[in-house]
């Protein structure tokens, strides 16, 4: 994706020592440059994935140096050339008890401003439906029918799926609604301080953000955006539900994901 595709070419940059990755003459890169950066990625302890992810971001930007004929066919083929790393990485994060997602639902409901129903609505969506941050963000209020209580979700690739909301995840995304209104634009919205909301689109550091309040006023451990990802597809799976309904239902591309 952009977003991360922007992250890990940042990182490299600051590895070059430059402040900002767009100042980076990325055309003049060999392949000497980026077997380097492998090198020292891994001597920064940096796991194969995000490795990999790395050097896939810059063969990215080589690829459109060469498209645009600001690096040549031999200098592309090198780069190319250089192997990823090997190795696997324990997945990161973890997933949540019942009894942490409803103390994080507790706290939102001690949340008595509209802050707290919007929090609650999206903690209810992103373990009730497995929604990613990004998913979240991206969703509009059209999107939602509440008729059948189905949600239209645009996952990765810009894939569309539908899910299905019920039980507590219906009820809060309800309770939302009537406090966000009708107008047209994103479902979850900024709210300052005073309680007004903005129709705009929450970032994916807002909801980040939100989760670790939430955790904290809950007295929790950190919970991340994918650790509540993590227990609808745990539960799932726990309940019974065969793999690939749950790939299905979590929007992979693959079971093996």
């Amino acid at each position: 994706g952009r977003r991360s595709s922007q992250g890990r070419l940042r990182q490299v940059a600051n590895l070059l020592g430059h402040d900002e990755f767009e100042t980076v003459p990325w055309h003049r890169l060999r392949y000497q440059h980026v077997a380097a950066i492998r090198s020292r990625l891994q001597e920064l302890g940096k796991a194969p994935a995000t490795i990999n992810a790395t050097l896939y971001a810059l063969r990215g930007v080589t690829r459109a140096a060469f498209n645009l004929e600001l690096i040549g066919a031999d200098d592309y083929q090198r780069i190319r050339a250089v192997k990823p790393v090997r190795g696997q990485r324990l997945p990161a994060g973890r997933a949540l008890s019942p009894g942490e997602l409803k103390a994080l639902l507790d706290a939102c409901m001690a949340d008595h401003g509209p802050s707290g129903v919007r929090d609650a609505a999206v903690i209810g969506l992103m373990y009730g439906a497995g929604l990613r941050r990004a998913e979240i963000v991206m969703l509009e209020e059209a999107d939602y029918t509440p008729l059948n209580d189905e949600l239209r979700v645009r996952g990765k690739g810009d894939k569309e799926r539908l899910v299905y909301v019920d039980g507590g995840a219906a009820e809060a995304l309800t309770d939302w609604l009537l406090v966000r209104g009708e107008d047209p634009g994103p479902l979850f919205v900024p709210i300052n301080k005073g309680g007004v909301l903005r129709i705009q689109r929450l970032t994916n550091q807002a909801v980040y953000n939100m989760l670790r309040m939430r955790a904290g006023q809950a007295a929790v451990d950190p919970v991340s955006p994918h650790d509540l990802r993590r227990s609808f597809i745990s539960d799932l799976l726990d309940a019974g539900a065969d793999i690939s309904t749950t790939s299905q239902l979590a929007g992979h591309a693959s079971v093996q994901t």
